[in-house]
């Protein structure tokens, strides 16, 4: 566990601000910044903080030494070993098990505790060294320069992925900007709405339909269940790098949007565009283009395509549901070099789109695959009507489930463009707005309906 929501909105990061903002050097404040970060991974991680200053650490030391020597060996090395911490404790029970199960073999299956948000800062810490290999960056001479870089909580347990040659020179160079905090103030709690408001009551009915056999699920009832958990992933992600971006420039720092209305693609290669932007972007710098990309030819082109979204669902998690849910999305890609999809209507291309998302969202929150492929019949062969299920369906929709779900699609697509406007009523009814959000939030957590955010167990 981490901070609760209401300690780390009432206490934790009002504290963290008030002092950042009093001490007038940017040194001084990198020093506030990292020890709020490792008190902050320490109060949910008090033993696994220790791999993550090893990490840093080893990134440090090794960005030192392709700065002074830029070889391939130095760099694959690193890459090798962050690659090994990373499975070790993420996918090794995953392995072990899955040994067992083809070679009929009886290993034991090791007890490891998943740290929060390893696959964040794992992939950072490699962006760095990868970086300054490249020429991207220079290698860091100060530790904690590293340390903030790789351990900054707003973004540390569940991003966005943040590339060290994007945030380097904020590092020594920002300046305090009061609109800079003032929108940051506002786009957190507007994240924190997200999730508080919207992604937890989804989650209440993707939860119990998920939960069911499926011999209790109808189509109806399936369709329900994808429908809420598009919408809960969406807005609990989105909500949470929301609430990174925000904090982030209330500290002065600037991070790279990672959403950018996904539900509105009209293609599966344009959903990526859209989705978990910092992580598409990092597979295409750091794997795709020196795989080769799309320059050795088509069946080359195509493999590298699969290895990427191979990877991209294995980061997710330790279960073959990600695989699967990553190589699905993959084989639309390579359809969509064949089939003219972006020829459709877009409407005809938007249904497209969110038809597949759905589906491959359904594998991606199943507990196994055998039930992800069971709800993904239901979906379509569902045609079971009888009392038992209907009552199932119907008490799903509750008012309130219908009332956020309303909301949820509307606020899934840009219908509303950000107004900017100098005029003080448009500014203090902005933040009126802002101010009513969070004592919902509050009232709302305080009620005890918070669930965790679901990127934590990434």
């Amino acid at each position: 566990m981490v901070f609760s929501s209401l300690e780390f909105v009432c206490v934790f990061l009002p504290v963290t601000f008030l002092l950042y903002y009093l001490i007038p050097s940017v040194s001084v404040q990198n020093a506030l910044l990292i020890i709020a970060s490792l008190l902050f991974y320490a109060y949910g991680e008090p033993v696994y903080i220790l791999l993550l200053l090893l990490s840093t650490v080893f990134n440090y030391a090794m960005g030192r030494l392709v700065g002074a020597k830029p070889k391939k060996g130095l760099v694959a090395a690193a890459v090798v070993i962050n690659l090994a911490f990373l499975g070790v404790f993420k996918y090794a029970g995953m392995f072990v098990e899955t040994a067992n199960g083809l070679f009929g073999l009886s290993l034991r299956i090791p007890d490891i505790r998943l740290p929060i948000g390893i696959s964040f800062y794992t992939f950072q810490a490699l962006s760095y060294v990868i970086d300054v290999y490249r020429g991207k960056a220079e290698a860091q001479k100060n530790y904690f320069h590293i340390l903030l870089y790789i351990s900054f909580f707003p973004q540390l347990i569940a991003g966005p992925i943040v590339k060290y040659h994007d945030i380097s020179r904020q590092i020594t160079h920002r300046k305090k900007d009061l609109s800079m905090m003032a929108e940051g103030l506002r786009r957190f709690i507007l994240g924190l709405a997200k999730k508080v408001l919207i992604s937890n009551v989804m989650a209440t009915a993707a939860d119990a339909i998920f939960a069911l056999k499926l011999g209790q699920v109808n189509i109806i009832t399936a369709w329900i269940g994808a429908a809420s958990y598009m919408m809960q992933i969406y807005f609990d992600f989105s909500g949470y790098s929301d609430m990174a971006i925000g904090m982030g420039r209330m500290f002065g720092f600037s991070f790279l949007e990672n959403f950018q209305y996904p539900y509105t693609a009209v293609s599966v290669q344009d959903f990526w565009r859209k989705w978990h932007i910092s992580l598409s972007t990092w597979f295409k710098e750091y794997l795709y283009i020196p795989l080769g990309g799309n320059r050795k030819g088509k069946a080359r082109t195509c493999v590298n395509k699969l290895v990427v979204f191979f990877c991209t669902g294995l980061w997710h998690g330790a279960n073959w549901t990600f695989v699967i849910w990553g190589l699905f999305h993959g084989a639309f890609l390579l359809l969509e070099e064949v089939v003219p999809v972006r020829k459709l209507p877009k409407l005809l291309g938007h249904i497209y789109t969110l038809l597949v998302v759905s589906v491959g969202f359904v594998m991606f929150r199943a507990d196994n695959v055998l039930y992800g492929l069971g709800m993904i019949g239901k979906l379509f062969a569902g045609f079971q009507f009888d009392a038992a299920s209907m009552n199932i369906a119907v008490r799903q929709c509750t008012p309130l489930f219908l009332f956020v779900f309303l909301l949820a699609v509307a606020g899934s697509v840009p219908w509303i463009r950000r107004v900017r406007s100098e005029s003080r009523a448009a500014t203090a009814a902005g933040y009126a707005v802002s101010f009513g959000l969070l004592i919902l939030c509050m009232l709302s957590l305080s009620g005890g309906s918070y669930n965790p955010f679901i990127y934590f167990r990434f």
